[in-house]
Order: structure tokens, then sequence, then C-alpha cells
């Protein structure tokens, strides 16, 4: 991955009249995220959860975009059952083939925007990518979330989620699952979201 760039020039010009991609990971535990809300004067709201390890989500996103298209948001999710030794993130297997799944729904090539997480540059990554042709990686600079419009995504579901406390895991997959369909549908949102990071798209997918 040099500067940024897996494959090459020659995957870089295929790519041109693809997608741009950029793709993002989040965790959801019960214990919600803190928010404001009503409550009477003089009395604080509380929120009652349980302090047992209850186990972990993983979700990835991936926001697909094209210049006169609208944007794509696709994502896959994980549930990590608590106990000492299991996994609490996913691995190249997780987002290869989240990968895949807008690959088959755009039928273009891919250009994929990611973060310097171990799993994007692992030996095992490098080498599933270089089994795809129309797939072109990119690094994002080092602690740049800004310009990642998933980042907002991530936001959004969490102010939704905000002191809300949940039972079990599965009903918090299911929440989750919920609120990133919803978005799916509400391309004027994510038209914000990829507005509120700068990009313009007509400059990045020109050849």
């Amino acid at each position: 991955m040099e500067g940024g760039d897996v494959g090459g020039a020659r995957r870089a010009r295929a790519a041109c009249g693809g997608y741009i991609c950029l793709e993002d990971e989040a965790g959801y535990t019960r214990k919600p995220p803190r928010g404001r809300t009503w409550g009477r004067r003089g009395r604080t709201p509380v929120v009652t959860v349980s302090g047992r390890r209850s186990g972990r989500l993983s979700v990835a996103g991936l926001m697909a975009m094209r210049a006169g298209s609208r944007p794509r948001l696709c994502h896959r999710l994980r549930v990590h059952p608590a106990g000492r030794g299991k996994r609490r993130s996913m691995g190249e297997g997780d987002f290869i083939a989240l990968v895949d799944g807008v690959h088959q729904l755009v039928k273009a090539p891919i250009r994929l925007v990611w973060d310097h997480l171990d799993t994007h540059v692992s030996h095992a990554m490098r080498k599933l990518i270089a089994e795809r042709e129309w797939l072109t990686v990119f690094l994002l600079p080092a602690y740049s979330p800004d310009l990642n419009p998933v980042e907002w995504v991530w936001a959004h579901v969490k102010r939704s989620l905000a002191n809300l406390a949940v039972v079990a895991l599965d009903r918090l997959e299911t929440l989750v699952r919920n609120r990133l369909k919803r978005l799916r549908y509400r391309p004027a949102t994510l038209d914000g979201f990829i507005a509120g990071t700068g990009l313009a798209l007509d400059a990045l997918t020109s050849p």
C-alpha cells in the first residue's frame, strides 16, 4: 500500500467511472450513549444498565458514491458474545465480504478508501485485494475522521440510541439494523453526510 494506493496505476485507470466507497467501523454494547433529554427540574433522569459483560456488536459501514447517482449505504454486522478469549472485532473475511457485496450491487469498479486499521493493511487483506481486479484501495491520512461520511452515519445512529437501555444483545442488534436500514432509504440525509466532509464527487470521479 503505497501512499494509500493498492494495485497501482493500472487499476486506478480501470476504476475511472466506477464508485468511490468509504468504509468505517463502529462498536456497540448494552451501555447506551449519553444524550440530552427532558426531565423535571432538579431531578436528573437515570438510565439503569447492567454492569455485567454482555458481549459486543461490531458494524462495518460502507458508503458508495458516484456523481449523478444516489449514494448507497451498505453494512455488515457481527455479534460477539461475551466470553474470555472470544474475538471482539471483525476480521479480514468480514470486510472483504462487505466489499464483494457492494460490488455485486453496483456492478462497477470500486475505489475503496479506508483507514489504517490493522485488519485493513494486513498481509491477508493485501492478498484478498490483489485477487480483485475491479478493486483499488487508498488509505485515509491518519487521524482524519472528518473526511469520512460514514463517521456521520455512526454519530446519527448513536444519537438515536442515546439513553436507551436494552435488555439483550439481540435486541440491540435489531435496533442498529433498523436504524441503518432507514438511512439506506434517505438519500438526502446521506447527501448531507457527504457534504459535511467537503468531498467533491465530480472531481473525484473524473478520469
